[in-house]
């Protein structure tokens, strides 16, 4: 049984962390702390797991983390760069939810996080959680960064292609949407309801921080630099991220093989039938990616439709599916999950 423990357990990726580990048979959960509710059972303030989740919210300071066999960290940027390299020496293995250790460049992620890395030699050792890519390094790694939701979503709806270099790579675009959850558990004007509810909009169109992680996994991929234009949407819905990816074919491929042939093996991408539209609904709660792709009109231009659900697939997920392949366990143990609809 391996023990497990989330380091700020009261956000959204937090609580789905908990539900998704309450529900799976190798999994203890041992702690899970906050320092503002410390003492306050976990189900008081998540009723839906009543019946499912014992446990108290501990102090970190106060917290057996270093009595784990892996620790989650579920806290905002700059966290877990701080507390990880303690508990890798006591050998518990960590996966990252946040943006610590994704980008290898550390200047790079300076820049765009507006503050100073903790612990820079982590980040070399750091394995980039995407399974579909990394899923051997995932393996023997001690220290997972998972992947941010938009980066999950439109990675996996243009590896296909940056693999088999058929499209211009110079002139990517992803247009992404994301439901407000994806903004965090947190009181802000801008996704306060009557904010975001009935209501469309852009933002980080300038930039967004998500870029430079998009574009490192596909320059990988590609094996030289990629443009890219990203940009990202607020949608009025909970959960959910529907990317719109668009290439300029180079070479003719028969692209729905293409596709078909890349994620054949993949228990967590499905590709779409031709003329398929891929919903977020048909995601809700499961770490599914669905993937369609479509050529307008018969002309130069690709277009991929990628949709997950942003907790799932795009953290909690996804993290959970990491965990499985660092302990050598099924890589669908507790993520045989059924969409929610409506």
């Amino acid at each position: 049984m391996i023990k497990a423990g989330i380091v700020g357990g009261t956000g959204y990726t937090g609580v789905e962390l908990l539900r998704l580990l309450a529900g799976h048979s190798g999994v203890e959960l041992t702690a899970i702390t906050s320092r503002g509710d410390a003492g306050k059972a976990v189900a008081d303030m998540f009723p839906s797991l009543r019946g499912f989740v014992g446990l108290q919210f501990s102090d970190p300071k106060d917290a057996p983390l270093d009595q784990c066999d892996v620790v989650f960290f579920a806290t905002p940027n700059g966290i877990a760069m701080q507390q990880a390299a303690s508990l890798l020496d006591a050998g518990v293995r960590v996966i990252d939810l946040a943006a610590d250790f994704r980008i290898k460049d550390v200047a790079l992620w300076e820049q765009w996080y507006g503050m100073s890395h903790a612990n820079p030699a982590l980040v070399a050792e750091a394995v980039y959680g995407l399974p579909e890519v990394n899923r051997e390094q995932i393996r023997g790694a001690r220290l997972v960064a998972n992947p941010g939701c938009y980066p999950t979503a439109t990675q996996l709806g243009f590896l296909p292609l940056v693999e088999a270099g058929c499209i211009d790579l110079d002139h990517l675009i992803a247009d992404a949407k994301s439901g407000v959850s994806g903004a965090g558990r947190k009181a802000e004007i801008g996704i306060l309801f009557s904010e975001a509810s009935d209501n469309f909009k852009a933002y980080g169109v300038p930039g967004h921080r998500h870029l430079p992680e998009i574009r490192q996994g596909l320059a990988r991929a590609a094996g030289k630099d990629v443009g890219l234009t990203f940009v990202p949407h607020l949608t009025p819905m909970i959960r959910g991220i529907h990317a719109t990816l668009y290439a300029r074919i180079t070479r003719e491929e028969d692209f729905q093989a293409l596709f078909e042939q890349r994620y054949a093996d993949e228990p967590f991408v499905d590709v779409l039938p031709p003329k398929s539209h891929p919903e977020t609904r048909s995601v809700r709660a499961a770490n599914t990616c669905r993937i369609a792709v479509h050529r307008p009109q018969g002309r130069d231009t690709l277009v991929v439709l990628s949709v997950i659900d942003n907790l799932v697939k795009g953290a909690a997920g996804q993290a959970v599916q990491n965990m499985n392949l660092m302990f050598g366990l099924d890589e669908c143990s507790g993520l045989s999950l059924v969409p929610v609809l409506p």
